[in-house]
């Protein structure tokens, strides 16, 4: 349960970079919706990948080369997921981008990015884990 809320932090703190990328595309750069989405995906996946490895799940004895390969496939599905979400959610439903951003992150990072992270991403080698 401690790796999942070490988990949480990293993943609020990268959706902080997430939604300040996105806000500023938005409101500064005047960038289209799902555009700036997606740069907020990519700053906070690159945010959210040294957190997760060095703190969150402490999987530094894995290859770093290994794991950000394994990320890039899983954030890849992220990064397809968020811009589905707000495309859907903002395009075809009329939501409000910031709601439907919320939405969208909220239930990828329970259903999605999570249970990846842990389960195939960060996974502890047989041995590592005998201490559970």
């Amino acid at each position: 349960m401690h790796t999942f809320f070490k988990a949480n932090i990293a993943a609020v703190t990268a959706s902080i970079v997430d939604y300040a990328v996105t806000v500023g595309a938005i409101y500064f750069f005047n960038v289209d919706v799902v555009a700036a989405a997606i740069a907020g995906v990519v700053s906070g996946g690159i945010i959210n990948f040294f957190i997760g490895r060095y703190w969150a799940f402490n999987s530094r004895q894995n290859s770093t080369y290994s794991q950000a390969y394994k990320y890039l496939v899983v954030w890849v599905g992220n990064l397809i997921l968020s811009a589905g979400g707000m495309y859907l959610l903002t395009k075809q439903m009329f939501i409000h981008y910031a709601l439907a951003k919320l939405v969208t992150a909220l239930l990828i990072a329970v259903i999605y990015n999570y249970p990846l992270q842990r389960n195939y991403v960060f996974k502890k080698n047989q041995m590592n884990n005998e201490s559970f």
